[in-house]
């Protein structure tokens, strides 16, 4: 089924004209009526919408005009990204009905690279705490992980080949890695967030959800740029993905696994397969203790969050106190004790962070970490997962990717972390690739 076809396998047939972007899109929503009864990993989708910006980019085609990296492939965004033509509701009642009057930047990216915007994918509540109805498509008694968790689901359940999601915390490569997808959240900065619902100014940052490694490279270059109405966009010249991850490595890649303390919470399953892992990876593998320093990190991440958290939206909050969930009132009401001394000595040692991480990858292509703590846990637990393991790389800003390599005891996939070095994307996927080739030749 054209559903099943990586994003690039997708594009290639739709430029050769061996399939056309009607087709595919019929087949993904096809899909989507299938399964998702009991996924929900859908907030809006409007068939004949999607089906209009298909037959317009299959007219586009047939008339010998250029063609963008994404022609004709359907892509899910996070209902807290910006789009005109439908509309954006933040994941609560409190905006049910918002239209936005523009799109997104990346949604214009988007358009520019041909993609079809499929619809809006199910977040959990202003994209933090409290968990959606979306379930696991591997197991529907399991949660999908948050907060994106409609664009995990729904590329994992092959309703799209690509979906968009936010990380301010764990919430890209958590669900990627309770999913079984391929989950990137680059360096902090590539991908610009102007119209993006804003929780967090310094920590907010833009990943992707793909099936395979190349499609992760592929949405990531298609929908990175500067942008000078956000602070964060740096004015360079973007890492390139998909040139880093068709990129042989010059020289055998180096790795570093750091023994954190909260490792402790990691399922006896999912430090077996670290274990094979790292023997299979052999002396490029490096293992060391984590400095003390860089667990207190994990306090300074929620302070930030949820210090600005409460800056960005209060008057929302205030307003609309009786409709927020009792998930997210305490960790609010937590948020309005936190000093503005407390935020600055953050924010000093959040820098002092990416200073360090500037230093430390001098000796090591990649950090090799868990993505998740093991497999997702049940939906009636009630919460989306824990997300300490990225806390440290999203605080530094660094790109973050998972690769779906494990299996739980019970079947449900569990990701394997690499972090790379701020603004070295490219490099991050060439060692990702020569990892993949490695551990498919063992």
């Amino acid at each position: 089924m054209p559903n099943a076809l990586s994003a690039t396998e997708a594009a290639r047939k739709i430029r050769e004209g061996k399939l056309t972007s009607v087709d595919l899109v019929k087949a993904c929503l096809k899909r989507i009526e299938e399964t998702d009864g009991q996924l929900h990993a859908w907030a809006y989708l409007n068939p004949e919408l999607a089906l209009a910006q298909a037959a317009e980019l299959d007219q586009i085609r047939l008339n010998g005009r250029p063609l963008g990296s994404l022609h004709g492939v359907p892509v899910g965004l996070k209902d807290i990204i910006d789009t005109k033509e439908m509309p954006t509701e933040y994941g609560t009642a409190i905006y049910q009905g918002r239209q936005p009057d523009a799109d997104a930047g990346i949604v214009e990216r988007l358009r520019e690279a041909g993609a079809v915007i499929m619809g809006k994918t199910a977040t959990t509540e202003f994209a933090f705490v409290h968990p959606v109805a979306t379930r696991n498509p591997h197991n529907v008694d399991h949660t999908p992980g948050g907060s994106s968790s409609g664009s995990a689901a729904a590329v994992a359940a092959f309703h799209v080949p690509l979906a968009i999601g936010t990380q301010t915390n764990g919430s890209v490569i958590r669900p990627a890695s309770f999913c079984g997808t391929y989950g990137f959240k680059p360096t902090r900065g590539v991908i610009p967030r102007r119209g993006l619902l804003q929780t967090s100014n310094s920590l907010d940052q833009v990943g992707v959800f793909a099936r395979t490694l190349e499609d992760a490279a592929l949405l990531t270059d298609a929908i990175g740029f500067y942008d000078p109405s956000d602070a964060k966009s740096y004015a360079r010249a973007r890492p390139k993905a998909v040139e880093g991850c068709a990129t042989e490595a010059p020289v055998d890649p180096n790795f570093v696994y750091l023994d954190m303390p909260y490792h402790d919470l990691m399922a006896s399953d999912t430090i077996a397969g670290f274990d094979e892992i790292m023997e299979l990876l052999g002396c490029q593998v490096e293992r060391i203790d984590a400095s003390p320093n860089l667990v207190d990190l994990i306090a300074v991440q929620h302070v930030i969050h949820e210090y600005e958290i409460i800056h960005h939206l209060d008057t929302v909050f205030t307003e609309h106190w009786d409709a927020l969930s009792t998930s997210l009132q305490p960790v609010l009401e937590r948020a309005r004790k936190i000093s503005e001394a407390q935020y600055q000595d953050a924010l000093a040692v959040m820098q002092s962070a990416e200073t360090f991480f500037q230093e430390f990858f001098h000796d090591y292509d990649a950090v090799l970490a868990p993505s998740a703590a093991g497999e997702a846990p049940k939906f009636s637990d009630g919460g989306t997962g824990n997300p300490i393991f990225s806390t440290i790389w999203t605080l530094a800003g660094l790109p973050c990717l998972t690769i779906p390599l494990m299996v739980s005891g019970n079947g449900l996939p569990v990701g394997v972390q690499l972090i790379g070095s701020a603004q070295e994307d490219d490099r991050l996927f060439r060692t990702a690739n020569w990892m993949l080739k490695k551990l498919e030749n063992a």
